[in-house]
């Protein structure tokens, strides 16, 4: 950890896949596989080739460009229509690997009971309303007090104004009084301090190597446990 000379943490923001939710290693053909079988049996394979392709495509540019994508616009460079069935059999496929982390919901409310503000900003294609309905399943919706999905912005993490529009969502407007806590060194440590930011690593993601960026950034502080954030904040507003 490193020695902190900083304001009080008014505002903790989170990642969400691998940070609040657990990281699954998932074989993202097989899950366009099922979709295509919906829309067309007989190019099937063919379609779940172009949304894979697609889709890497523009994670690529997320991680290079910083720019932001949705489903909608997968599904258009791949030439493909998702059909209400197939975006349910998406959705489907995707819900076992939606699971948030044990020790989440109990973490989340210590948080709350030490005064702070709560968000989440996350690098994604889905809807909002996907992840809110993700999030009220798993009982932690009314927990935030804010939320940025980049599908809803023009930019994705690390670019500053992501982290920007999520401290403000979450009602913050100083970035020396948030921290946000994430898996990635280079998407949300690197992101989070280059917008001023003091920034948790939590590394128990087994994160693909074609999505690590230029940059790997150094952690104010690592934990291995979600539980474990709420007592780091109470020691560093201790000392501010």
């Amino acid at each position: 950890m490193k020695n902190l000379t900083s304001q009080p943490i008014e505002t903790v923001l989170f990642d969400w896949g691998g940070t609040l939710a657990t990281w699954h290693d998932i074989d993202l053909l097989t899950i366009w596989r099922s979709v295509t079988e919906v829309i067309d049996p007989a190019r099937a394979d063919e379609l779940a080739a172009k949304l894979l392709a697609a889709e890497d495509s523009v994670w690529r540019r997320s991680r290079d460009e910083h720019v932001s994508s949705t489903l909608e616009e997968v599904c258009l460079l791949a030439d493909v229509v998702m059909t209400p069935a197939a975006l349910a059999e998406y959705e489907r496929q995707w819900h076992p690997h939606t699971e948030l982390a044990p020790d989440a919901v109990q973490m989340l409310k210590d948080l709350r009971d030490l005064g702070l503000n709560v968000g989440v900003l996350s690098n994604t294609i889905w809807s909002r309303r996907w992840h809110e309905d993700i999030f009220a399943r798993d009982g932690v919706l009314e927990l935030l007090d804010g939320a940025v999905y980049t599908s809803e912005i023009p930019w994705s993490k690390p670019h500053p104004e992501a982290f920007r529009a999520a401290m403000q969502a979450a009602g913050a407007s100083d970035p020396a009084t948030c921290v946000y806590v994430g898996d990635r060194l280079f998407d949300d440590i690197w992101g989070a301090q280059n917008v001023g930011m003091r920034a948790v690593h939590i590394p128990h993601s087994n994160i693909p190597s074609h999505q690590i960026g230029h940059t790997e950034g150094t952690p104010d502080a690592t934990i291995h446990r979600l539980a474990e954030l709420p007592d780091l904040i109470a020691t560093w507003n201790k000392a501010a």
